[in-house]
């Protein structure tokens, strides 16, 4: 059967995937549960994909916490360890404890740059703030407990669903 050119966007993306470092609090991955429902996507994480089965999806969302003002390391080397891809399409995410669209910005470009490198084209980025037990922060009972919260999880899943039309009319 042979398909217009309608239908095929409007079945975009058909397979999508969702690499993850979350480890900490698991805020991450609360975030990547959501996208995962809207875009009906697998989650993994790095060490559970080969990157070579990357060609396999038409759409990859990249996400980890942020430490030290970039995503985990865990994630970084997976970035590194990517083959080349020809306008593969991409999306980065993160939680972290200060979020604000210039540091958001400065936080995801190591792996925006390592991802560009490998020739994925970035359709998009999501931030939202993290509890954080990290360093001295222990001690007094955390940053931004409860986080993500309910209202960071419908603002996932408004970012998710703005992606599904954004790729629909790419």
């Amino acid at each position: 059967m042979v398909q217009n050119g309608n239908d095929l966007k409007d079945r975009l993306p058909e397979k999508t995937l969702l690499v993850v470092f979350s480890y900490h609090h698991m805020n991450t991955e609360k975030v990547a549960k959501v996208f995962a429902n809207v875009l009906d996507a697998q989650v993994k994480t790095p060490r559970q994909v080969n990157p070579g089965e990357l060609g396999d999806y038409d759409l990859i969302g990249f996400g980890s916490g942020i430490d030290s003002g970039r995503h985990y390391k865990e994630l970084l080397d997976f970035a590194d360890a990517l083959p080349r891809v020809a306008g593969k399409k991409a999306f980065i995410f993160s939680t972290s404890a200060i979020v604000g669209a210039d540091k958001v910005w400065k936080d995801h470009s190591a792996l925006r740059e390592k991802l560009q490198a490998k020739g994925y084209v970035i359709v998009d980025e999501f931030a939202c703030k993290g509890y954080n037990t990290n360093s001295f922060l222990k001690y007094i009972g955390g940053m931004n407990k409860g986080r993500p919260n309910a209202e960071d999880l419908k603002q996932a899943e408004e970012f998710a669903l703005g992606l599904k039309q954004k790729l629909k009319e790419m």
